[in-house]
């Protein structure tokens, strides 16, 4: 039987298998409350339906300041708690894991009456520009995480993913480009760390269950100007000896700049830098489609776990016209290397 479709104990989880639902923003709630409804239920239902291995829930944020919009999930009360312990339990009679991704949106919670990110610097020219974060209001965002895994830990949860990637609020204190902070939580790659760290580590204190990361290893600007790949995967050295049980590679977010070009499996070569210096398992995203790309990707370790999204929206059937692909044979995957293009 194929990798992608087998039975995995991975990241400290039983899976049926290796396809993963990547957390996709629905901005389903209709109340401004934060709390899941039937559209949510119905959602993630579907992909459970159509057997993938985990279902990852949307970015729900840990406290009503770190929302992109009034659309977004949060779980920072006793009622959101209820909701997601139904949901989970929902999904959990449909026969898959559920893990969700808490997070706070910085700079790009633009329904926030009190913007925060590491600097003074706007996301682009239309939106508001941020409030710099004191180290109270650190710690504050820090508390608020630990809360709402708490809460995610008593809905359930087999896993919880700390969203550092897409211009969130942990990926700007990661940036040089947006965090021109000069105290302990800015300038060198170390110090830009410390945010993510603190987060880390007082997760670790509450909560011994898989804990994933997801990191944007490309912002689409010059070289000079981000995080080099050396430093992400010192990041991710970093990360394993924090206590992180998975990292979840992909790109961008971070500015309003859409990459050059898009292609098949065009996140797969940062996946692969990460699996080659950090020692733990990466999940990969990006176009992802054919279920052949994502055996060759898996059997030729250049990743542990496949991230997808749209393409259920695509075909609902996705998995099982897989297993049945696999089942008849497949043909060579030389030809998929010649997609997956260097950095």
């Amino acid at each position: 039987m194929s990798m992608l479709l087998s039975p995995v104990v991975i990241a400290s989880l039983n899976l049926k298998n290796r396809v993963v639902m990547s957390p996709m923003r629905t901005y389903s709630v209709q109340t401004g409350d934060g709390k899941l409804n039937p559209l949510h239920f119905a959602h993630y239902g579907a992909r459970a339906v159509e057997q993938v291995g985990l279902v990852v829930i949307e970015v729900t944020a840990v406290e009503p300041n770190g929302r992109t919009t009034a659309r977004d999930l949060g779980l920072w009360n006793d009622e959101q708690q209820k909701e997601l312990k139904k949901l989970v339990d929902f999904l959990h009679n449909l026969g898959t894991k559920v893990g969700i991704q808490l997070g706070h949106a910085g700079r790009k919670a633009q329904d926030s009456v009190n913007i925060v990110a590491p600097s003074e610097t706007a996301y682009n020219e239309t939106t508001a520009c941020p409030t710099k974060a004191t180290e109270e209001k650190i710690q504050e965002i820090e508390a608020a995480f630990v809360k709402a895994v708490k809460r995610a830990k008593a809905a359930g949860v087999d896993m919880i993913e700390i969203q550092g990637a897409n211009g969130f609020l942990i990926d700007e204190f990661l940036s040089p480009l947006v965090n021109q902070r000069t105290d302990a939580y800015g300038g060198d790659l170390r110090k830009r760390y410390r945010f993510l760290h603190e987060i880390v580590t007082a997760i670790r204190h509450e909560y011994d269950g898989s804990l994933w990361v997801r990191l944007s290893l490309d912002d689409y600007v010059e070289e000079e100007e981000q995080n080099k790949l050396n430093e992400w995967q010192q990041v991710g050295q970093w990360l394993k000896e924090d206590g992180a049980s998975c990292i979840s590679v992909t790109t961008g977010g971070l500015i309003d700049k859409k990459p050059d070009h898009i292609y098949t499996g065009w996140q797969v070569p940062y996946a692969r830098a990460m699996k080659e210096k950090v020692a733990l398992p990466i999940a990969v995203s990006g176009m992802l489609l054919d279920p052949k790309l994502c055996e060759y990707i898996l059997e030729t370790r250049q990743a542990d776990l496949i991230l997808e999204a749209h393409v259920f929206e695509q075909n609902a059937s996705w998995i099982a016209d897989a297993t049945e692909e696999f089942h008849e044979g497949t043909d060579s995957y030389a030809d998929f290397e010649r997609h997956l293009d260097e950095i």
